[in-house]
């Protein structure tokens, strides 16, 4: 690990700062580096308001999707709401289509087959439509790339109206309307919404012209702070708004299918890591183990004893993803050091048994072990299917594009993408991927990095640090939780190994033989040899409770010691 730390603002501007808030030059420092310059700003960031959120007609064609909308229903025509199976795509229709049935009964969901049809807005999803009378599809977290698809829709009188948050390419799908804050001609102020965001941007405006404000919908924000977490997109400006006031809702008046999941699993008061560790693996089991339709039945039952029943069997579902992804991680490592590939700028792995549902979560491990950006292949029908997965600073998605020649479809982001390919272009591929990589990439980008907000000393911590720190909440890209470094730290002589075959370190330290502090060091059991016999370590950590038998205490969660 290459430590960084950030650079400290000046001092001038943090005491500016702590004397406008009221607060210690530390928490001043945290709030430079978060952007966050004035007293204006950070009521903004400590007291999010719904009332903040922008106008949603201030995103291209979103007065045609509204107006196309409120056509289809006093026609009286069959809308299709359709999205993708992952979570942000799931959780997207489940929102729009629980909405529109709040008033109108014509109203159905379409999830793709992940095996089937693959990602995105399919051929058959179009003939299913045409089939059943739809002549109306809002595509959510999809749809942006679709050209041939739309096209093919319209030659059968099915409309478009797509919400995505995707990169366009050069040419947008002929939609009636494409709603989506990445294209190139839309001045929406914020564009790092998710899929599920942008539906309920249109929510929030199909609301506003039924005479509904802000207040009507933030029913809707458990699954919008869901998705945001599990799409790992930035939780800065409206998307803080609406994961902030998201969480409220899961922990004070969860729906339905959400309280089936958080019954099961026992906690109080849920953070958005646990919505991405603990909700949003169990959504996503249902499309990577059966189908997506299971997760958006779950998401939209009422009923307390059906969603109990769709919980369990997600619960089954995640299970056995889980032993799945165990064991094609292990073949997956066992191939790299087979053929010695972390010796290279990438790791490219594939067997055709692998089963597709899981190679994303299985190429974010291997990015864990190797540090490389990665891909994972598998059979997909006549083609072969990849996830892809980058480490942090590069940019996966533009090295595919430099291998466009050898793909035959792909889509995502910065640091996880897809991709289909022929089979006979498998090695041609895998070198170009390597010679992309290579160029591009900086060296230092393939040693993991641990940030570090500030230097601090033990006396600073303190319950008033915990209280204000727990404000900076919810946290995610862009407001990750403050890391600390702390300097010639001791142990106490208590450092052992604890856990299952010691995996974990715990301690008790010490800085200039006072102000002592536990410390706990997951998956770091084998660095007990680093502080044992008194030897003097830096640390890096975030700063954690610890409750046990009733008494909260602090402790260092550590993240590495040197």
């Amino acid at each position: 690990m290459r430590w960084t730390i950030k650079p400290k603002p000046k001092q001038e501007d943090i005491d500016t700062l702590a004397n406008a808030l009221n607060v210690d030059s530390l928490v001043a420092q945290l709030l430079l580096q978060r952007g966050i310059s004035t007293f204006e700003k950070a009521k903004h960031f400590f007291r999010p308001q719904l009332s903040d959120l922008h106008d949603p007609f201030l995103m291209k064609d979103m007065d045609i999707a509204v107006n196309r909308i409120e056509e289809a229903i006093a026609n009286g025509e069959n809308i299709l709401v359709y999205g993708d199976y992952d979570v942000d795509g799931t959780t997207a229709v489940a929102l729009m289509s629980s909405y529109l049935l709040s008033y109108y009964p014509n109203v159905a969901t379409y999830i793709p087959d992940r095996y089937d049809e693959g990602y995105g807005v399919s051929f058959k999803g179009i003939d299913f439509a045409e089939d059943n009378d739809f002549t109306l599809i809002v595509a959510l977290d999809c749809g942006v790339k679709a050209i041939d698809k739309v096209a093919y829709a319209k030659e059968k009188g099915i409309d478009f109206i797509i919400c995505d948050h995707h990169r366009p390419g050069t040419i947008l799908p002929s939609a009636v309307a494409v709603l989506d804050p990445k294209r190139e001609d839309c001045s929406y102020p914020y564009d790092e919404l998710c899929g599920c965001g942008v539906g309920f941007k249109l929510i929030q405006a199909l609301g506003s012209r039924r005479g509904e404000t802000i207040d009507d919908v933030i029913y809707y924000l458990d699954l919008v702070a869901t998705a945001i977490g599990a799409d790992i997109v930035p939780i800065t400006g409206e998307n803080r708004i609406l994961a902030f006031y998201g969480l409220q809702v899961i922990n004070q008046q969860p729906r339905t299918g959400f309280k089936a999941i958080i019954d099961q699993i026992n906690k109080k008061e849920l953070t958005i890591t646990d919505v991405v560790f603990i909700i949003a693996p169990r959504i996503n089991a249902a499309g990577r183990m059966k189908h997506g339709q299971h997760a958006v039945n779950l998401l939209t039952e009422t009923n307390m004893d059906e969603a109990l029943k769709f919980a369990s069997e997600i619960e089954k579902f995640n299970t056995d993803r889980r032993g799945l992804d165990q064991e094609i991680t292990i073949e997956a490592l066992g191939q790299i050091q087979e053929n010695q590939e972390q010796e290279g700028f990438t790791s490219v792995v594939y067997k055709d048994t692998w089963h597709k549902g899981v190679i994303g979560i299985v190429a974010s491990r291997l990015t864990e072990t190797y540090y490389r950006p990665t891909l994972v292949f598998t059979k997909s029908g006549d083609k072969l299917a990849a996830s892809a997965r980058s480490v942090k600073g590069f940019d996966v998605y533009n090295a595919l594009e430099g291998c466009a020649d050898y793909i035959e479809q792909f889509g995502g982001h910065k640091y996880a993408a897809g991709l289909t390919l022929l089979e006979e272009q498998y090695n041609n591929f895998k070198h170009q991927f390597e010679k992309v990589v290579k160029e591009t990439i900086d060296p230092q980008m393939l040693i993991p990095e641990i940030t570090i907000d500030a230097v601090i000393e033990l006396k600073d911590i303190n319950p008033k640090l915990m209280r204000i720190l727990k404000q900076f909440a919810p946290f995610g890209p862009g407001n990750m939780s403050p890391v600390f470094m702390a300097e010639n730290l001791q142990d106490t002589g208590y450092a052992k190994g604890v856990g299952k075959d010691e995996a974990h370190l715990k301690l008790a330290v010490v800085q200039q033989g006072s102000h002592k502090i536990d410390g706990i060091g997951f998956n770091m059991g084998n660095k007990l040899s680093k502080v044992t016999g008194r030897k003097p370590f830096n640390a890096v950590f975030s700063i954690d409770e610890n409750e046990w038998q009733g008494n909260v205490s602090l402790q260092l969660k550590l993240k590495d010691i040197q």
